[in-house]
């Protein structure tokens, strides 16, 4: 890359200007560049996401020490900013000055040498001030500190705080700020010797490899630079999956029942495929596995992964889970619900959600997943099981849905405890389970199992 701070303008400008997805825009320009030095790539992938992540703190810093509000700048000026701020209070091995200068002379390239001197002067201001920079006060309003402190909309921190407690939503802000290692399932398929090879050529590459302490084929690969180019990718021997992901198949409870040659799974809204597979997996070649989603796109991904993994008894399908399939009515014996949510259980991967999502977004959300549970529960057959899911926190999508669901009276909870690791403490034996980052080595998850009334 010739130059990777300019990259990294460009980048900030789609996302934040534009309104482009952040995971996409910043993976298109990884394998654009995948040429590059891995420490370019790094550098652009560190700078993007840290900056994303940071936001509404820079954003603060810098009106406390600029003449012009951020909301005023000019996009350019504004996200140029934003990015040195970053380098400037999070990057130590950048010197000050380094920062600096190439902030002004990013400024001067792009056209706007007459604004260097307001560039430099606001810049060099707060770096001389970094270790005694201004911040709300915690005492006068703890909601506007924790929502500079932590990047995370006000809004949010108070629905946060009202629902689950201070200490468990300061704890979570804290570890959506961490650096998140990824987490793969390796197939259970393959034999130990394949493990402990597999295991050596990933350290072999630089990776650090740790078994997950939930689930025994559940590994945190840190520094893994280019999960495609990792040993046993290509064949099938490991997928990307959140272990939160892995529990749905485990609540599942495939294992504990006597699964035949018409045993049916549907999952509802499938991709990328990790729960399907994952239970296909669990079928050990038996029965079938439905796996939906709505466009031929992200169905596209499902069958990619259905065949670098090499599973046959799973078949991926375009289809609306608000439309009702009569050929699929009480024949299901497990069908998996993990509806769209808000998705705040995963902001520290994809860090623009908490400046997408609104009040009332969620409200929409609702109303559309009831809309896909008023349709799937009735593929479950009778004493057959509905395993609902979401990737967020929040009581409205998690638990008050689940009210929902028992209202049908069609339904009963069952005691996730059989079937969950015991290391995982919390509502299980409810049939209610809700993971926090930071208090659970998950990402943020809310799963219920129910058993359809006979």
């Amino acid at each position: 890359m010739d130059n990777t701070r300019e990259l990294v303008l460009d980048v900030l400008l789609e996302i934040l200007e534009e309104g482009s997805y952040s995971h996409l825009v910043i993976r298109d320009v990884l394998d654009k560049y995948n040429y590059s030095k891995t420490r370019d790539k790094a550098f652009v992938k560190r700078m993007v996401e840290g900056t994303l992540e940071r936001l509404i703190q820079i954003d603060y810093i810098l009106d406390q020490f600029s003449k012009v509000p951020v909301s005023r700048m000019k996009p350019l000026i504004r996200n140029l900013m934003r990015m040195s701020v970053y380098q400037l209070l999070f990057m130590d091995s950048i010197p000050d000055g380094a920062v600096c200068n190439e902030a002004v002379k990013l400024a001067g390239k792009r056209g706007f040498k007459g604004l260097a001197g307001f560039v430099n002067g606001v810049l060099r201001n707060i770096a001389r001030n970094k270790d005694r920079l201004p911040y709300p006060d915690r005492d006068k309003d703890e909601i506007r500190y924790f929502s500079v402190r932590y990047s995370m909309p006000e809004w949010l921190v108070e629905k946060w705080i009202l629902s689950y407690g201070r200490e468990k939503t300061s704890c979570m802000l804290e570890s959506l700020l961490k650096e998140r290692p990824v987490t793969v399932r390796f197939r259970q398929e393959q034999k130990n010797a394949e493990k402990d090879v597999w295991i050596k050529e990933l350290k072999e590459t630089g990776a650090q490899v740790k078994e997950h302490p939930y689930l025994p084929y559940a590994y945190v690969l840190d520094h893994a630079a280019g999960i495609k180019n990792l040993p046993g990718y290509a064949q099938g021997w490991f997928t990307v999956q959140d272990v939160s992901s892995m529990l749905v198949a485990e609540a599942a409870g495939i294992e504990k029942t006597g699964v035949t040659d018409d045993f049916l799974v549907v999952d509802a809204c499938a991709a990328p495929g990790g729960k399907s597979m994952h239970i296909a997996e669990k079928l050990c070649g038996k029965g079938k596995v439905i796996a939906r989603d709505l466009s031929e796109y992200k169905v596209s991904m499902i069958r990619d992964n259905i065949r670098r993994m090499g599973y046959e008894n799973i078949e991926a399908q375009v289809y609306d889970a608000c439309k009702m399939d009569e050929s699929l009515l009480g024949r299901a014996d497990v069908v998996l619900a993990d509806v769209p949510c808000s998705g705040l259980g995963i902001i520290g991967k994809k860090r623009d959600i908490k400046y997408r999502i609104t009040e009332e977004g969620i409200k929409e959300l609702i109303i559309l997943q009831r809309k896909i549970l008023d349709v799937v529960w009735q593929y479950v057959k009778p004493g057959g099981v509905l395993i609902y899911s979401t990737c967020t926190i929040n009581p409205d999508e998690n638990d008050h849905m689940a009210e929902w669901i028992l209202a049908h009276d069609s339904f009963e909870l069952e005691s996730l405890t059989p079937f969950l690791p015991k290391v995982i403490s919390g509502g299980e034996k409810t049939g209610l389970l809700q993971l926090f980052p930071g208090i659970h080595e998950t990402d943020g998850f809310f799963l219920a199992r129910f058993r359809r009334k006979k």
